[in-house]
């Protein structure tokens, strides 16, 4: 992993930056570079992959049926757009979106993350009701008790569900 230490940071404008790329070969993807940017100083976090070859565009979806499932690789580029239609929830991409190495589990994970923080940051009883009723859904697709599809849409290419079962589309 290559780090460059103290460059100067886009929004508190300190020297305080560290810039990091790392370079990993995913099986049944290929070779990707992980970059990240982070500041020791306003906690400035960006992240993306980068695959090593020039990919098409593509749609990537996966049915989610089973306990199994969830240890199934995603990878995840900066500019993809993540959903799950069943349950009407999507992370659209965008300047602050990142790009990560995951699996299944990881992604209900940041899903999870955001439903609980609306339920917790909210004083609307109905929001809260809602969050609390995705939570449950969330966890019993976890279980396997719930099947739903997750969607991966991504016009650079960079990103991938990493299994048979997963269909690979090029994005219109």
């Amino acid at each position: 992993m290559e780090v460059i230490e103290n460059q100067k940071c886009p929004f508190c404008l300190k020297k305080t930056l560290s810039l990091t790329e790392d370079e990993q070969d995913v099986p049944y993807f290929g070779k990707v570079f992980l970059l990240g940017m982070t500041c020791s100083n306003c906690k400035y976090h960006k992240s993306d992959v980068e695959c090593a070859e020039t990919k098409e565009p593509c749609r990537c979806s996966l049915d989610i049926e089973k306990e199994e499932d969830m240890k199934i690789r995603v990878v995840k580029g900066a500019e993809a757009t993540v959903k799950i239609p069943n349950l009407k929830m999507s992370m659209e991409s965008g300047p602050a979106s990142n790009g990560f190495v995951t699996n299944v589990e990881g992604i209900l994970q940041r899903f999870k993350k955001i439903i609980e923080s609306e339920r917790d940051n909210t004083d609307e009883e109905e929001v809260r009701k809602n969050a609390k009723n995705l939570l449950k859904k969330l966890w019993k697709v976890e279980l396997g008790e719930q099947k739903v599809r997750l969607i991966i849409e991504d016009p650079t290419g960079n990103s991938a569900i990493i299994s048979e079962k997963a269909k690979i589309e090029k994005l219109k």
